[in-house]
């Protein structure tokens, strides 16, 4: 790596908390850090990759509230947060009680983002940057928040959400309305009303639903 990822997250982000999860602090990036304001070019040069461990999505947002306030869906239960990003899901899941907890993210900048993450928000849990897609380490619990970006991440998740969810994983998506994300095999649990940033997003409220995989 060009620049190491600690010493840049510490000097790119300060210490706040998601407007929808505000029990959680997280290390994030606002209009007042450059990282806000750098091209795909500029971060290329430092060796960095989009920095989507920087921000607080709104599907991850309204997934750890939903978390935080119904505990017994992950109480008790070894739990996987697929794409973690930041770390939240996964810290909500551990403040919620879950026994076990695994971030995982192919993305070496979301590891170092999510150990931050954890230390602020005093717990821990196993940080993962294997691609984990057809896998199954025996999860009770698969957390998926805002994955459906595109058609190409949505054709390679839905078969294994589809392989967890039969052999009776709780699969839970948080979404903000993504075009891919899918319209069956989704039965609806909850939906927020989540506050975003207007430059990452095209609307400062973003409708998000938490659905359980059922297909």
């Amino acid at each position: 790596m060009k620049t190491d990822p600690e010493s840049f997250i510490r000097a790119n982000t300060a210490l706040g908390s998601p407007p929808h999860v505000p029990e959680i602090r997280l290390h994030l990036a606002d209009e007042a850090h450059e990282l806000w304001l750098k091209t795909e070019e500029e971060l290329d040069a430092l060796g960095l990759p989009p920095p989507f461990w920087a921000f607080a999505w709104a599907g991850g947002q309204g997934l750890a509230r939903h978390i935080i306030d119904n505990p017994g869906l992950v109480e008790g239960k070894s739990v996987l947060d697929f794409a973690s990003g930041s770390g939240l899901v996964a810290i909500a899941a551990k403040c919620a009680g879950a026994v076990s907890v695994t971030a995982a993210d192919i993305d070496p900048w979301s590891a170092t983002a999510a150990r931050l993450n954890a230390q602020a928000n005093g717990v821990d849990f196993r940080i993962s940057q294997s691609d984990l897609v057809g896998t199954d380490a025996g999860w009770d619990v698969i957390l998926a928040g805002d994955v459906f970006y595109d058609q190409s991440m949505t054709a390679l998740i839905l078969p294994w959400f589809s392989d967890l969810a039969r052999r009776d994983a709780l699969v839970l998506i948080g979404d903000p309305g993504r075009s891919y994300c899918p319209r069956n095999g989704m039965e609806l649990l909850a939906t927020y009303m989540v506050p975003v940033t207007r430059a990452l997003e095209d609307s400062e409220i973003k409708r998000t639903s938490v659905f359980r995989f059922t297909a």
